[in-house]
């Protein structure tokens, strides 16, 4: 499978700075699901020495995008129906639990920085930036979650927030089903805002369900199945 070549950091001397551009790379699709990351081509292309890049993928295997298989190496983790599902299944417990205590603690500042995201975001939709606006839409739903006080629970959802944008990347292309993340997002902000967990944590789940709708109806509604059943 080809894949484009890495653009390289600014600065190419650490481990984080391999990680940040492997993980973009995986995330806009530059590196494709299922592709080989050969750890020689990925040095060449950083312009790295092959410690960094090494100590990088160990760190991206901790986060199971990527999966290292014995004198095979290392390579992208396939997408896959069940796979999504689960994806976002714990998408829905660990953020529904944030957003809950979050919508409890919201203030007025924390709803500007969570809207001044919102409105980055749809500024770079608007100049076809999409890693600008996948960072943008990061941090709408970092600042709901940071509100939350819980340090721990807002660590443990990395691993699926990152693997989750692998799917919706493809969905940043749709005006119309952008335009439904926009109104759901601005749902989950109001009932923030209005200090309501169980509406904000509707809002919530009902904007990570259409957005696995957006691009698999199948999957969502298996996803519905499992969570009627919790």
């Amino acid at each position: 499978m080809q894949t484009r070549p890495l653009r390289a950091p600014a600065r190419t001397t650490t481990t984080d700075q391999a990680y940040n551009a492997i993980l973009s790379a995986i995330l806009d699709g530059s590196i494709p699901a299922g592709a080989a990351l050969p750890l020689q081509h990925l040095a060449k292309d950083l312009g790295m020495s092959m410690m960094p890049v090494r100590e990088a993928i160990r760190q991206l295997e901790a986060t199971g995008i990527i999966e290292v298989e014995p004198h095979r190496g290392a390579r992208v983790r396939s997408l896959t129906d069940e796979d999504l599902i689960d994806t976002y299944l714990t998408r829905i417990v660990l953020e529904g639990a944030l957003v809950k205590q979050a919508a409890q603690n919201f203030d007025t500042d924390t709803a500007r920085t969570a809207r001044e995201a919102l409105d980055a975001q749809q500024l770079a939709l608007r100049l076809d930036d999409q890693a600008g606006a996948r960072k943008a839409h990061e941090d709408f739903h970092f600042t709901v979650y940071r509100a939350a006080g819980s340090p721990w629970l807002f660590r443990s959802i990395g691993p699926t927030w990152h693997n989750s944008e692998r799917y919706r990347a493809g969905a940043l292309a749709d005006p119309v089903q952008v335009e439904y993340r926009r109104r759901e997002h601005e749902l989950i902000l109001d009932r923030c805002l209005a200090r309501d967990p169980v509406e904000a944590y509707q809002a919530l789940e009902a904007h990570l369900l259409s957005t696995v709708e957006g691009f698999h109806a199948e999957a969502a509604a298996r996803l519905r199945e499992l969570l009627e059943k919790q």
